[in-house]
């Protein structure tokens, strides 16, 4: 280049914006559906998986709705809402199936603590919240993506399935818990730097960290232009590209209002942060084998669902408990407290500030949350943990989550807890909005992503063909279909090194 702001001469097809999950599976469909797409991808941070991908910062180790009681919403009739769990467990089914079609045809090498069998549960305690879980396990083992998930209010089976949780608790109280041993710990951060690393190699794929993406702008021919900084040597460069997606994760929102879409108008974001009680005593690591999730208080984001969870990271097992919510005008972990002001647009100032309104509970749970002091931290964790021991314990930071703010044509502005794609009419950009459950869906959203913006390729009978290869159940229904449920689940238990002893049973 002869200056800093000419335009690259060999411009990629696509540009992918953060180097997390989204842009890794995105990154790795469009090389195996098309081989010859050009792909640049760029990172702000030295390394890919960094911010939500990573293991330590990412609540959503395993989503697949087994045991997370805020997808299951009681409705006002006192029935249990199951469909938004239902289409988590199936999108974790398919993402399972898509990482083993990656390692059936040696595309990643993923180390073995890339995924565990481990169980999920739910507990519970308190007569209304017991009536609860039960109608909760009644409900959802109708349908085969549930079956064999077990309930018991017995004390001794509890002590069973989850003695450090029981140890010391009052007698008296009720409680009950929900398990299924089919449950998983995914370290979505080893497998996002395994697609990576098989993206690099690739011809045409070009990836660059320490990066920042400055501007983009929309020109004449329909292409997209981004300007960006090259943050270790200053220098700038502009290049053009036909798709561009934006899968930095709390960054998203401020790239999604620069490139000045009209479906992109309106959107805003609640930033929340958080952190964790890590477990230092290697006996109580030990003696706890599942991943609890609890009822989370009112006003409190689904992201705040207080849970005790089994992880194993970097090849260890850990024990974390929380995750305690606080508040950051900070949009990513290594952001800028200055994010979420300059995220307000005349556009978007409307919808936030009547979303702010309506969540006035949610605020002062917040600043409660950061109010806390060690003690009462600890108060939080004896609900889960009796007999726990400040010395046993130590506060880490998680990560920033931004939960979406968007128009609504009735209520004005709302608050989702939830993920959502914005992509302009033409499919020229999509954005990725949003937190949990995020890392666990990716697959099903980045299938949804190509559809929309790609529907003549993605439609061809070529692309179907190779979609039933990557996603064996693609096109068919999970939650319907029990013999082809069992099928996919065994096949991937066994690719995966996640296979009960005894096939799975519908």
């Amino acid at each position: 280049m002869t200056n800093n702001d000419n335009i690259t001469k060999e411009n990629p097809d696509v540009i992918l914006i953060g180097a997390g999950i989204m842009s890794a599976t995105l990154g790795m469909m469009i090389k195996v559906l098309e081989p010859d797409v050009t792909v640049e991808i760029f990172e702000r941070l030295d390394v890919a998986a960094a911010e939500s991908s990573d293991a330590w910062n990412n609540a959503g180790t395993g989503h697949s709705a087994f045991c997370e009681l805020n997808y299951t919403p009681e409705k006002p009739d006192g029935s249990i809402d199951t469909s938004k769990a239902v289409g988590i467990a199936e999108s974790f089914e398919i993402s399972k199936q898509f990482w083993a079609f990656l390692i059936q045809n040696n595309l990643i090498n993923l180390p073995e603590s890339f995924i565990r069998r481990i169980p999920h549960m739910s507990f519970v305690w308190g007569e209304k919240n017991v009536e609860y879980l039960k109608k909760r396990h009644a409900a959802l083992t109708k349908c085969p993506l549930f079956k064999g998930m077990q309930y018991s209010d017995e004390v001794a089976q509890l002590r069973a399935w989850m003695p450090v949780i029981m140890e010391g608790r009052d007698p008296a109280q009720k409680v009950a818990a929900t398990r299924m041993e089919i449950g998983t710990d995914v370290n979505f951060g080893a497998l996002t730097r395994c697609m990576f690393d098989y993206l690099k190699e690739q011809d045409g794929v070009k990836i660059h960290f320490h990066h920042e993406v400055r501007k983009l702008k929309k020109t004449e021919d329909g292409r997209w232009q981004i300007k960006v900084k090259d943050l270790a040597t200053e220098e700038k460069r502009k290049l053009n590209a036909r798709f561009v997606f934006i899968g930095a994760g709390g960054g998203s929102l401020p790239l999604l209002e620069k490139s000045e879409i009209p479906e992109g108008k309106g959107f805003g974001g609640f930033p929340v942060s958080g952190q964790w009680l890590v477990c230092t005593n290697p006996e109580v690591i030990n003696r706890h084998q599942a991943k609890v999730y609890g009822k989370a208080a009112v006003g409190s984001p689904p992201m705040s669902v207080p849970h005790l969870d089994t992880r194993i990271i970097n090849g260890e097992k850990a024990l974390l408990f929380g995750p305690y919510a606080g508040f950051s005008t900070k949009f990513l972990k290594q952001g800028s407290y200055f994010d979420l002001p300059l995220s307000i647009k005349a556009n978007n100032l409307r919808p936030m500030i009547i979303a702010g309104f309506k969540n006035i509970p949610l605020t002062r749970y917040l600043i409660n949350q950061v109010r806390q002091s060690p003690e009462d931290r600890l108060a939080s964790l004896r609900e889960f943990v009796p007999q726990a021991r400040k010395e046993d314990w130590k506060l880490e930071t998680a990560g920033q989550r931004v939960q979406v703010i968007k128009k609504d044509a009735k209520q004005g502005g709302v608050l989702e807890f939830g993920t959502e794609v914005v992509s302009a009419a033409d499919g020229s950009i999509a954005a990725l909005l949003g937190a949990s459950p995020g890392a666990s869906t990716a697959v099903s959203i980045m299938l949804s992503l190509l559809q929309r913006c790609f529907p003549e390729r993605f439609n061809t009978e070529k692309a179907q063909t190779k979609i039933k290869q990557m996603i064996p159940s693609y096109g068919e229904s999970l939650d319907k279909d029990a013999a082809l449920l069992q099928e996919v689940r065994n096949m991937t238990s066994e690719v995966l090194g996640i296979k009960e002893t005894e096939p799975v049973q519908i």
